[in-house]
């Protein structure tokens, strides 16, 4: 494990950087943030555990805000006060896993979730 200092960027270099790789987040008061719509209390609690399990993971901790139909997730690097590499990484790694569309990928090995409101889940942007 690494204990340098990580680069921090400026805010200029983070709102550039979100809209090239991780568009659907957004920079406000020094966190980058994603909400992800949810079709209720089950979703919700699925995003939380996922996203919880890639923190833990990553040994690098969001703030989530947890209502019964979304989910904020927050990041930043509290050790270096501002946003840095890591926050990206987790961010990218996050968004892949709950977008992931099973049925879109190739292969065609699983049928993702039925087109049907019962099994409602993630909202798509």
């Amino acid at each position: 494990m690494t204990h340098d200092t990580p680069k921090v960027f400026s805010d200029a270099e983070i709102v550039e950087r979100l809209r090239r790789e991780l568009p659907h987040w957004y920079y406000e008061n020094g966190w980058i943030r994603r909400k992800y719509k949810t079709s209720g209390w089950k979703a919700t609690l699925m995003i939380v555990n996922a996203v919880g399990h890639l923190a833990e993971k990553a040994w690098h901790h969001p703030d989530l805000t947890v209502s019964y139909a979304f989910v904020i997730v927050k990041l930043v690097t509290h050790a270096a006060k501002g946003v840095t590499d890591k926050d990206f990484a987790l961010a990218k790694k996050i968004e892949d896993v709950v977008q992931w569309d099973a049925a879109a990928e190739s292969g065609g090995i699983f049928e993702g979730t039925p087109d049907d409101p019962r099994f409602k889940y993630i909202k798509k942007d």
